[in-house]
């Protein structure tokens, strides 16, 4: 009597260690990664009381604002479309939470609603003129910019306005802890989580990838494109609300300008140096948030050593020149005016 033999079945190799770790953080991010560690090693040598948690929680204070609009930007320009007016959303945001907080006999949450009802205001307005002036968004939020800046100085005369430090929520924003963390931190990772869950995990973030990468093939998969931009633009006035009401609560007072200039040139910057395609379609909120982090990291360090502060936007702009030529390189696209 014979028995049969099973013929042996392949299994397909597993993956090296190091080669799941790669695919998991993404070789953008493992850059940013190695990036950030020079620039610490580096200011550390510099500083020996750079590399404390109290700088550290200085670091992360610092940045929160403007990882707020960083995180917004990253969803606006996957979706195809930039975002030039978020410092000076940030502003008028400011203005408007310190001015109702005190007309309203100092309610915080009044205050704030106002700022996020604002915000929502402004983010369609900005969305319904992208979208029926048929005007390009970078025109049109150019326009924004130098507009709700204006707005912000008009309104406030140009100066601070109100007090909010003798409220206990704002004072809660400003100087608070939870579980050793500012409490300015928490808010940026609440942030950061819920956007990270929604482009992942919704259909809401797959037409999101699917319009900034294809517009015509998302057309035609049936995904209004229009509703989508609108509600894009007016998350990222939410979100710039919220900033703004940090802003508030850090600085005291509603701030139209101080505080919220260059914010938009940050907020690119960190989505493009952490993966965003500037023309859509590709991103992520870990590699922008590894972004905000490396470019707090180095503008601390430059005040920490006492260089002028005026060589952050240098530096700033270097690094956003930098990350668009990197990009150029991997899609293969020939350079401007050269021959293929």
């Amino acid at each position: 009597m014979t028995t049969a033999t099973r013929e042996p079945v392949d299994t397909p190799p597993k993956d090296p260690a190091p080669r799941r770790v790669l695919s998991m953080v993404g070789p953008q991010n493992l850059s940013l990664i190695g990036a950030l560690i020079v620039v610490v090693a580096i200011f550390t040598w510099l500083n020996s009381g750079y590399l404390t948690w109290d700088n550290v929680q200085v670091i992360g204070e610092a940045a929160t604002v403007a990882g707020l609009l960083a995180v917004v930007q990253t969803v606006v320009i996957i979706c195809g479309a930039m975002d030039i007016s978020v410092g000076s959303q940030t502003g008028v945001a400011s203005v408007i939470s310190a001015m109702a907080f005190m007309s309203t006999g100092h309610n915080p949450f009044l205050g704030m609603a106002a700022a996020v009802g604002l915000g929502v205001v402004i983010g369609v307005v900005n969305g319904l003129i992208i979208v029926y002036g048929r005007v390009n968004p970078v025109i049109a939020t150019l326009a924004g910019l130098a507009a709700y800046k204006g707005i912000a100085q008009l309104i406030s005369g140009g100066r601070a306005q109100g007090f909010v430090l003798g409220d206990d929520l704002f004072i809660f924003i400003a100087r608070g802890r939870i579980a050793g963390i500012p409490v300015q931190v928490w808010i940026l990772i609440v942030v950061a989580v819920l956007v990270h869950l929604m482009l992942k995990y919704t259909d809401i973030g797959r037409n999101i990838y699917a319009i900034g990468g294809n517009d015509t093939a998302a057309r035609l998969a049936g995904i209004n494109i229009n509703k989508y931009l609108i509600a894009v633009y007016a998350l990222a006035g939410i979100v710039s609300a919220v900033a703004g009401i940090v802003l508030t609560a850090r600085t005291g007072s509603g701030q139209p300008t101080s505080g919220s200039e260059g914010l938009e040139l940050q907020s690119i910057t960190a989505a493009a140096l952490g993966g965003c395609a500037l023309k859509g379609g590709k991103g992520g909120i870990g590699g922008t948030l590894l972004a905000v982090l490396l470019l707090g990291a180095l503008n601390n360090g430059l005040n920490v050593v006492g260089v002028n502060t005026f060589w952050q936007n240098v530096a700033q702009g270097a690094l956003l020149v930098v990350a668009v030529i990197i990009q150029q390189r991997r899609s293969g696209e020939r350079a401007v005016g050269l021959p293929t």
